[in-house]
């Protein structure tokens, strides 16, 4: 029997293996504490200035619309 249009080969056949490219990344400085990073702190004070202007939802809002769009988690 011919085994030539095998599906899958058997694993002692010369199958090349895939490694993964080595990349050296060149970031200009690397952030240890997320909240020194500059996108950080401009999201931290758009989100304090929402919600002092009373953009925000309540949690009892948000609640509300989580039972109705998701009825069974009640």
């Amino acid at each position: 029997m011919d085994n030539s249009n095998k599906k899958y080969k058997t694993p002692d056949s010369n199958i090349s293996k895939v490694e993964e490219p080595t990349v050296a990344y060149n970031s200009e400085k690397t952030y240890a504490n997320i909240e020194d990073h500059p996108l950080f702190v401009k999201v931290i004070e758009k989100s304090i200035k929402e919600a002092k202007e009373g953009k925000g939802s309540t949690t009892e809002e948000v609640m509300k619309r989580v039972r109705e769009k998701y009825p069974f988690l009640k």
